[in-house]
């Protein structure tokens, strides 16, 4: 899951995979999220690198503390994390993507029927 080879640094990791956790529905608005001591043990790290992705979503305020009872997932964490990840994640690959497009000289009216065929194949699949 977690890679020290990734030029990611572990706490963003360990953030993105909360996040991840939000968005399949496994951690829910309201619901107690994994302790820096859990994360570390799950993740074979050191408790202050899990602490510190547990702090970057704690300033997203995808998750909030509560004095004594520890860190839960926010309210709205869900679509927070979806729309941050629609605009950052996505917008990063199209990008990619029309660059390497135009190095290939690929038509873009090309690229957009490539995404369409995939689009169409995801959606007979699913």
């Amino acid at each position: 899951m977690l890679s020290e080879q990734s030029s990611t640094p572990l706490y963003r990791q360990i953030a993105h995979w909360l996040e991840g956790e939000i968005l399949a529905g496994r951690l829910q608005e309201g619901d107690k999220a994994p302790s820096q001591y859990q994360l570390a043990e799950q993740f074979h790290i050191n408790p202050a690198t899990a602490g510190k992705g547990i702090t970057a979503l704690l300033q997203e305020d995808i998750l909030y503390k509560q004095r004594g009872l520890g860190t839960f997932i926010a309210p709205g964490a869900y679509h927070a994390v979806l729309e941050r990840r629609r605009s950052d994640t996505l917008q990063r690959y199209v990008r990619e993507l029309v660059e390497e497009a135009a190095y290939l000289e690929v038509p873009i009216d090309e690229v957009e029927a490539m995404i369409r065929h995939e689009a169409e194949k995801k959606e007979r699949d699913s």
